[in-house]
């Protein structure tokens, strides 16, 4: 097991095209840890980013766990899973406080790993009455704040809400790394799965896994730059070390598919 749960990079810009069959592939069943792609858009769109979104962070949500503080600029569903009506309206005042500064990087990002992945389509998710899934949030990471082991699993989290995104199959990552920070800030993914069994490890009242859940599972540090896109399956256990120094600010969103075709994907955080 040493050495084989690890990350791949590509530099774009270098290599031109890609196995995107193959990245897809590798995320899915968990033979690559992160897929690192540098060169996805030119430099000027991501310094272009953070200076568009910088204003909108004194309207910054803060999401207080007993263990650690969420900072977002935008929603995520998780958080909204008991009451979807909220989280739908959240989505659609995001998406007009960002169009207000057009800051458009997450369809950017979407229209070229569709080309990349090799993807027939990747649309953002809807409801069948046309409600729209949020595109994409941005999370502040402050200096000294760990994020503790976590997964994400939509199709276990929204079992019985009635929404679509239950019905996916497979549930993948977009983080795109605005600005890093000094020090820190590293992803550490652990070649560990969720299963029901860890429920037990849960850490009551807060957010996250106690540390035993993912025992002596191979794991996996990623320290990002400023312009990485990166890739991982986030229903593996994963955290991010706490920042030193400027704080780490990263836009993400999910992405899943509904078969194992892995050729129409849909978007949604």
């Amino acid at each position: 097991m040493a050495g084989s749960w690890d990350r791949t990079v590509h530099h774009l810009e270098e290599q031109g095209g890609v196995d995107g069959r193959g990245i897809l592939r590798s995320l899915v069943d968990g033979s690559a840890a992160v897929v690192v792609l540098r060169g996805l858009l030119p430099p000027e769109r991501f310094a272009s980013g953070i200076e568009r979104i910088l204003p909108l962070f004194r309207q910054a949500t803060a999401t207080n766990y007993t263990n650690v503080t969420s900072t977002t600029v935008g929603t995520y569903l998780a958080k909204h899973l008991a009451a979807p009506d909220a989280y739908f309206d959240e989505a659609a005042a995001a998406e007009e406080l960002t169009d207000a500064v057009d800051f458009d990087l997450a369809d950017r990002i979407r229209e070229r790993l569709a080309d990349v992945l090799e993807l027939d389509s990747f649309e953002l998710e809807r409801e069948p009455d046309g409600r729209a899934y949020a595109k994409k949030n941005v999370r502040i990471y402050s200096d000294g704040v760990r994020t503790p082991l976590h997964n994400d699993k939509i199709m276990r989290d929204a079992v019985g809400t009635g929404l679509v995104v239950e019905k996916l199959r497979h549930q993948l990552s977009v983080v795109v790394c605005l600005q890093e920070c000094d020090g820190g800030g590293e992803l550490e993914i652990h070649q560990k799965s969720w299963h029901p069994q860890d429920e037990q490890f849960k850490i009551a009242g807060g957010f996250g896994y106690d540390g035993q859940v993912v025992g002596d599972a191979a794991v996996h540090w990623f320290k990002p730059q400023t312009g990485d896109v990166y890739l991982l399956n986030p229903t593996y256990y994963h955290a991010i070390g706490a920042p030193t120094g400027t704080d780490r600010i990263t836009m993400g969103f999910f992405f899943g598919f509904y078969d194992d075709a892995l050729r129409h994907a849909v978007a949604w955080v």
